[in-house]
């Protein structure tokens, strides 16, 4: 089992994974909720720890372990990433989520006016409840004001990933982040998709298995076509031209594919698919 999707450790394990796992015991677990714009998931449980994804506002964890040092140990529900994530940002579900960013980030205001200090950043696809609207904000049940422009109904879907990709050129490189204040090449994926409404696992060797069809290498790249290496991805813009976030730009950045792919081989690394979605 893959232990980035597993919940199992030789001391503890999710219930009903036992008879499938060797763990000192099995506990049931509590959902939880993140409360900030965007909680880390780490490797270890610790403010050093490698940052291996992200967990966005909304999003439903289900946690098997809070340390009295203040770190949870869980699952995030949305793709089943397993890790450690601050305590102080998760909580029990509140009222469900209704709505989804679709701006790459919006503000949260105390109140009715865009003049006070705003109290939250949520990024784009943080899942948010809404009470009502008055005038041009959407008001959530704890008293949150967001811009009503910047949220769509959890069943409306962008129709172009690679549109979405491309509104965060010059975003930070980050590894393992999924906003725009930093995101890794996968992150920028798995975004892009899951804004679109496509299912999308986290790290890159996760997508090229899971996502599209294979196509033969020296085929003629077309918009949307994702070019895998080991432990890396971009999204064609068309037959010369990509997209990827990367740390040799330090950012998310178009160039052309050739210059990319050969920059790439020079470092050890070749290009090991293409897919396409059907």
């Amino acid at each position: 089992m893959d232990p980035r999707l597993t919940p199992a450790r030789a001391d503890l394990a999710a219930k009903h994974l036992e008879g499938q796992v060797t763990a000192a015991r099995f506990v049931e677990g509590v959902l939880q909720e993140v409360m900030d714009p965007q909680a880390p998931v780490r490797r270890e449980p610790r403010p050093d720890g490698a940052l291996d994804t992200e967990a966005l506002l909304g999003e439903r964890v289900t946690v098997y372990e809070t340390t009295d040092e203040g770190w949870s140990w869980g699952q995030l529900h949305s793709d089943g990433y397993v890790g450690w994530l601050p305590a102080f940002a998760l909580a029990r579900p509140r009222a469900e989520p209704t709505h989804r960013v679709s701006a790459l980030r919006t503000l949260a205001f105390p109140g009715p006016s865009i003049k006070i200090p705003p109290v939250q950043s949520p990024p784009l696809g943080a899942r948010i409840a809404i009470a009502r609207q008055q005038d041009r904000f959407a008001v959530t049940p704890n008293g949150h004001y967001l811009p009503a422009q910047h949220l769509v109904p959890l069943c409306v879907y962008e129709d172009d990933f690679l549109a979405v990709a491309e509104r965060f050129l010059g975003a930070p490189y980050l590894w393992g982040g999924k906003t725009s204040l930093g995101l890794d090449c996968s992150g920028l994926v798995q975004v892009a998709l899951t804004a679109c409404g496509v299912a999308c696992p986290r790290d890159s060797d996760m997508q090229e298995r899971a996502l599209g069809i294979s196509l033969d290498k020296d085929s003629t790249l077309q918009r949307g076509d994702l070019i895998f290496w080991k432990g890396h991805v971009a999204i064609a813009r068309d037959e010369v031209s990509m997209i990827h976030a990367n740390a040799f730009h330090m950012a998310v950045a178009i160039e052309p594919i050739v210059e990319a792919v050969e920059r790439i081989a020079a470092g050890g690394s070749r290009v090991t698919s293409v897919k396409r979605f059907a």
